[in-house]
């Protein structure tokens, strides 16, 4: 029997626990529009990792980055160590195999014709196929169970069985790594099942590692222990019980769902709201906190938050912003804008509309340039209607070990020694003038999580 999975030999300079796959600091876009920006992951040999995300998030572009098909404006895609443009495009498909959604064959090609085709990158341009290559085409439809159809024709194939041809089709390129882009779309229900039934055995039998992107988050959940959520980048990654949680899922897809394991099963679903299920979450309160940060700034606030059960919205945050990353997986609601643009009129009413709801805003020492100026506007306004407004200005250790607190002139120092107005001075006199208002000015997390419990408990 012929090894399928024959391991193309690593180059003698990467490590031996290297990951297989190393994307780093990766941006993409369209005609002057970013898609995708500061994409991160690590995927080690042997993985099975479900690609998450609503349409149009980026996961089908990000596909045809890894394959070689597209590629980045910015950042690196490492393949065994060694940059993938360096692997040529033989190269790289003697590695990573690629099943589309769908193929159209001009030709009547037989099944047997088109898992040849795999074998495509191994044979010399003008040779012809050897006896070995005929072995692992054999062996690739034995494993994709479509030996029975090798002399039908593809074009006449159902749903299921065309996609088990493609399967085979690029098991025959002996790959390294097999990227899926929707394998369950168009399929029916057994379909379905048998598609992920067979990949799943691919991965445990052959080693060959699985990134697919799929659509569908209750087979994701049942037959992929790894999956990246994604939107314009990864927002989340980890297990299922990590990576589908209600209010993430609601914030990426913009829909109520509920998340828990159907009696008698083992495995996580997705539930539309009111279907009883073992574990169901309580419905969360509407958050009263909000809070202003960017460029990381609000990373230990919302973390403290989140672990003192604070309910809390944020906003604006850009995609692709550390803070607005994080906000996706700890705050009740996130107000969102694309990457590197200003706060367009839109977002700034969903800003105002949410401000409406606010008992506290939390302000961090964020970076604020002409296109997030509206964020200190709006903070004064909210100051200047009676709410609370603190500034979080975290100050040097010895100032820290003097007080939590921190005196106006301190805030305004700070605010522009460390070089977080980029507006020429006018977002230093918002910050004066929002102190001049009533905001307090502290030094400490803890301080501002006590403050908030303060105020929520005279609220209620």
């Amino acid at each position: 029997m012929v090894e399928i999975s024959r391991p193309v030999e690593a180059p003698q300079e990467a490590s031996l626990t290297a990951p297989l796959l190393e994307i780093k600091d990766l941006v993409f876009g369209y005609t002057g529009k970013i898609l995708l920006y500061a994409v991160q992951a690590r995927v080690a040999s042997g993985e099975m990792i479900g690609l998450l995300g609503p349409n149009g998030s980026g996961k089908t572009t990000l596909l045809r980055l890894i394959s070689g098909v597209l590629r980045a404006s910015e950042g690196q895609i490492l393949l065994d160590g060694r940059e993938l443009v360096t692997w040529g495009r033989r190269g790289i498909a003697q590695r990573i195999a690629v099943v589309p959604q769908e193929l159209q064959v001009s030709f009547a090609f037989t099944v047997e014709q088109m898992v040849a085709l795999g074998r495509t990158p191994f044979v010399h341009p003008f040779g012809s196929r050897t006896r070995r290559d005929q072995e692992i085409v054999r062996e690739a439809m034995r494993l994709a169970e479509v030996e029975s159809l090798e002399e039908r024709v593809f074009n006449e194939l159902s749903g299921g069985e065309r996609q088990r041809v493609m399967v085979a089709m690029a098991l025959a390129q002996q790959p390294r790594l097999l990227l899926l882009d929707e394998p369950t779309s168009h399929l029916d229900i057994k379909y379905q099942f048998e598609m992920l039934e067979l990949v799943q055995r691919l991965n445990r039998e052959t080693g060959v590692t699985v990134i697919a992107a799929m659509h569908d988050l209750n087979l994701a959940a049942r037959y992929f222990p790894r999956l990246l959520l994604f939107q314009r980048g990864i927002v989340a990654d980890g297990g299922p019980a990590e990576v589908l949680e209600p209010h993430l899922l609601r914030r990426v897809y913009g829909v109520h769902v509920q998340v828990g394991v159907m009696r008698g099963s083992e495995y996580l679903s997705i539930f539309p709201p009111g279907v009883a299920v073992v574990g169901e979450d309580e419905v969360p309160q509407p958050p009263r906190v909000h809070v202003m940060a960017g460029g990381g700034s609000g990373a230990l606030l919302m973390r403290a938050l989140a672990d003192a059960h604070v309910a809390f919205s944020a906003g604006v945050l850009n995609i692709g912003d550390s803070d607005h990353t994080l906000a996706l997986r700890l705050a009740n609601e996130v107000i969102t804008e694309q990457p590197f643009a200003a706060i367009s009129d839109a977002t700034r009413l969903l800003l105002q509309a949410c401000l409406q709801h606010t008992s506290f805003l939390l302000l961090c020492a964020l970076p604020v340039g002409p296109g997030n100026l509206a964020l200190l506007q709006d903070a004064l306004a909210l100051c200047r209607r009676g709410i609370p407004v603190c500034l979080l200005m975290p100050a040097s250790r010895i100032e820290q070990e003097i007080s939590d607190e921190l005196l106006p002139a301190d805030a305004l120092q700070l605010f522009a020694m460390q070089e977080r107005d980029y507006t020429h001075g006018e977002a230093t006199q918002l910050v004066s003038q929002l102190v001049e208002a009533g905001a307090r000015v502290i030094a400490h997390v803890s301080q501002a999580i006590m403050l908030a419990r303060q105020l929520l408990l005279q609220i209620i």
